[in-house]
């Protein structure tokens, strides 16, 4: 039979952002793809050297919508780092708190939209609609939805009232009893299962061959989080469930996003019920002492690593980011063979794109 090459992309409705791929199919065989970034670099890395560090707290958040907080959490725990000062116990759990709201956004995110990728439009309205009650829960702490601009160099930039506290906690509890429902659905669906379950398996070994994180490696049995290999307070004090999967497949990675987000949530409940008082954030010189750093987080996508050096100016001499995004964007030619063509969009949404933060 006769192989032909596909084009899928810059512009798909497959796809959220711009990403080309050339597909070469046999039949209904899938024998291979190849990839190109680039669509979207915005050259953040050099726009931060130009700025004040108070300047690329808020540059820095534009470098991933979903992932905004926990870009800008790892940066200033760089430059706190680097200014010898620690941010207060209540600025620590209000920081975590955002961090975990933030990764059950993302989870059920990608749970819609692999439901609608395979023909599932209940699940993803419902997933999608559980997702707003956790836009809700965030916009009621930092009055953003998604771009939250919570961070500052020392702590937080703002406290949480008494009546806000108790309404986050009334919500988280809700959220939880609601999406509950869905991803019991999620995990037991028929349909689901025989669309995802040895769908573009990947090995172990290949994970760490391409330096894989987060969810897509935890998928395929590699045991690693930021949260407890390296944590920043106060994940230094929790118990934090990490949760792999041998399978390696595509219905792995979707039970690993679903029991993530039920973990999330739990962890939520355990830093509003331990939420320490007292002040939010300390004060910070604006010039930065001369010297490096590296500091590290896990996002939602996985191990988010920031390089961070000094002159002693007011502005960073380098700044360097490692995103969880390219490593597995350069796994996907590997899972885009021996498939069928009707498995290119498990596979896509498999691996959570994310082109803003990759090509940045």
């Amino acid at each position: 039979m006769n192989k032909i090459s596909i084009p899928i992309g810059p512009h798909h409705p497959l796809l959220k952002e711009p990403l080309s791929m050339r597909i070469d199919i046999s039949g209904e065989r899938v024998l291979g793809g190849t990839l190109r970034l680039g669509y979207v670099h915005r050259g953040i890395e050099k726009m931060a050297q130009q700025r004040t560090y108070i300047q690329d707290v808020h540059l820095i958040e534009r470098i991933c919508g979903i992932c905004s907080h926990v870009h800008t959490s790892t940066f200033c725990l760089a430059v706190e780092k680097l200014l010898e000062i620690e941010v207060p116990p209540r600025g620590q759990y209000i920081r975590a708190l955002l961090c975990e709201l933030e990764r059950v956004h993302s989870h059920l995110l990608w749970l819609g939209i692999l439901a609608k990728h395979v023909g599932l439009d209940t699940v993803f309205m419902h997933t999608w609609h559980d997702r707003e009650l956790a836009l809700d829960i965030m916009e009621g702490i930092s009055g953003g939805r998604v771009s939250h601009a919570a961070n500052q160099i020392g702590g937080m930039r703002f406290d949480l009232s008494p009546e806000q506290e108790e309404l986050v906690r009334l919500n988280v509890e809700k959220l939880k009893s609601q999406v509950n429902g869905v991803l019991d659905v999620i995990e037991n669906e028929p349909a689901l299962r025989a669309r995802t379950q040895g769908v573009a398996p990947v090995s172990a070994d290949m994970i760490r061959a391409y330096c894989v994180v987060g969810p897509v490696a935890r998928a395929s049995g590699v045991d690693v989080d930021m949260r407890r290999d390296d944590p920043w307070p106060p994940y230094d004090q929790l118990d934090v469930r990490v949760i792999t999967r041998p399978e390696g497949d595509a219905f792995a990675r979707t039970l690993i996003r679903v029991l993530e987000t039920r973990e999330s949530l739990r962890l939520c409940e355990v830093l509003l019920e331990n939420m320490p008082d007292g002040p939010v954030a300390v004060r910070s010189p604006r010039k930065v002492p001369a010297g490096e750093v590296v500091t590290r987080s896990e996002a939602p996508r996985g191990e988010v690593l920031y390089y961070l050096r000094s002159d002693g100016s007011d502005k960073p001499a380098r700044v360097k980011v490692r995103t969880p995004t390219l490593a597995v964007l350069s796994l996907l030619p590997e899972q885009l063979s021996a498939i069928h063509v009707a498995d290119i969009p498990v596979v896509l949404a498999g691996i959570d794109l994310c082109i803003a933060c990759a090509d940045r």
